[in-house]
């Protein structure tokens, strides 16, 4: 695997650390700039709006750039965005910065997906894409964790801080070591492109993933609440908690980047439809600790497995759209991560029950088998 695909997933990490750790944030935004909690929370939903918007738009503008140019533009805005975010004692730019981080971390993360696939031969795409993703997971793990402690001891503007400085050696690496290949003196032909992902697998795989991530983000963005609420565990469990999630999720997208290739195998059917009962057995067994913690691990091996791997093949089937494939998997991804906890909160404020969240899960997750075997019906 080239090294330049590590540093890839090095800025990714920071992206996805940036992206997650406002959850772990909010009282004390609320608090500093003098704003309700609702409204320090609703920086989360303007994250996942900018990346929907973010990744066509930043793909399509940027299309002709050269790699280097677009990598190195991208990641220098996430970071001057982090810097100002950081100083600023008004609400509302701290929300246009939130939403600016999200658009170009869209647009990093559809270029890097090209760039990572391209790098390498097609046998070891899947295992390019898995580690970007694996960025992803990491920041689960280490960096959203690492972030609420930052905040608790020095407030949340050294969390921003941190991320902008976590970025600087990335920045630094993508202006020495990416390819300065010569995209922007080559066609491209966006239409071209379009057309590539109209096709009906493309579509599927899209809409999959679409299913499968929001059922993997209805059900993480309770587990803190799950943990103290339902399960009765102490505050300083919940990190813990989280961990569990985010190494199941590092297993998973490492596995589905060995063993798969962007084939719609038997293993990944059987991942997809052990989806659903282990959210099942979440919803009835998560009020007790041992199983709470299980099922996080092995829920976020499954959902991060099955994710990088619908992500790879939309990559694999849209080979002829390599500047818009990346951008739709990652709206796709984001459409899910957005979604997913909305209609969690609508069902655990109808139900006043938080682990009504993995019932969303579970619903989402069966409807994607549904969806499987819907077009198996019409092929």
């Amino acid at each position: 695997m080239p090294v330049f695909v590590y540093v890839l997933g090095l800025a990714v990490f920071a992206q996805g650390t940036s992206e997650f750790m406002l959850s772990g944030l909010v009282p004390g935004i609320a608090r500093d700039l003098s704003v309700s909690v609702g409204a320090a929370a609703s920086l989360t939903s303007a994250y996942a709006i900018g990346m929907i918007v973010g990744a066509p738009v930043m793909a399509v503008l940027s299309a002709r750039w050269p790699r280097r140019r677009a990598l190195a533009s991208f990641l220098t805005a996430f970071v001057a965005v982090h810097v100002i975010g950081a100083v600023t004692t008004n609400f509302l730019v701290l929300f246009g910065t939130r939403i600016v981080a999200a658009i170009v971390n869209a647009g990093f993360l559809a270029v890097a997906m090209s760039v990572a696939t391209a790098l390498v031969v097609p046998a070891k795409q899947a295992r390019a894409t898995a580690v970007l993703l694996s960025g992803v997971t990491l920041s689960c793990v280490a960096g959203v964790p690492a972030g609420a402690l930052l905040g608790d001891w020095s407030g949340w503007r050294s969390a921003f801080w941190a991320i902008a400085a976590l970025c600087v050696p990335a920045l630094a690496l993508v202006f020495r070591s990416a390819p300065a290949d010569p995209s922007a003196r080559r066609e491209v032909s966006i239409r071209r492109e379009a057309r590539a992902l109209r096709s009906r697998p493309v579509r599927l795989a899209l809409v999959l993933a679409a299913l499968v991530n929001g059922a993997t983000f209805a059900t993480f963005a309770y587990l803190a609440v799950i943990a103290t609420d339902v399960t009765h565990l102490p505050d300083g469990a919940v990190p813990g908690l989280l961990a569990a999630f985010g190494v199941g999720a590092f297993i998973g997208v490492t596995l589905a980047g060995r063993l798969g290739g962007g084939r719609f195998g038997p293993g990944l059917i059987l991942a997809m439809c052990a989806l659903p009962a282990g959210w099942a057995a979440l919803a009835v067994a998560g009020a007790h600790p041992a199983p709470l913690f299980t099922l996080a691990v092995v829920q976020g091996g499954l959902s991060f497995g099955v994710g990088s791997a619908l992500v790879s093949r939309v990559m694999h089937l849209a080979s002829d759209a390599p500047s818009l494939s990346g951008a739709f998997a990652t709206v796709a991804l984001n459409v899910g991560a957005f979604l997913g906890p909305l209609f969690a909160g609508i069902t655990t404020e109808t139900t006043n029950d938080y682990l009504g969240a993995t019932w969303v899960s579970v619903a989402l997750a069966t409807t994607a088998i549904a969806v499987i075997a819907v077009d198996d019906s019409r092929s």
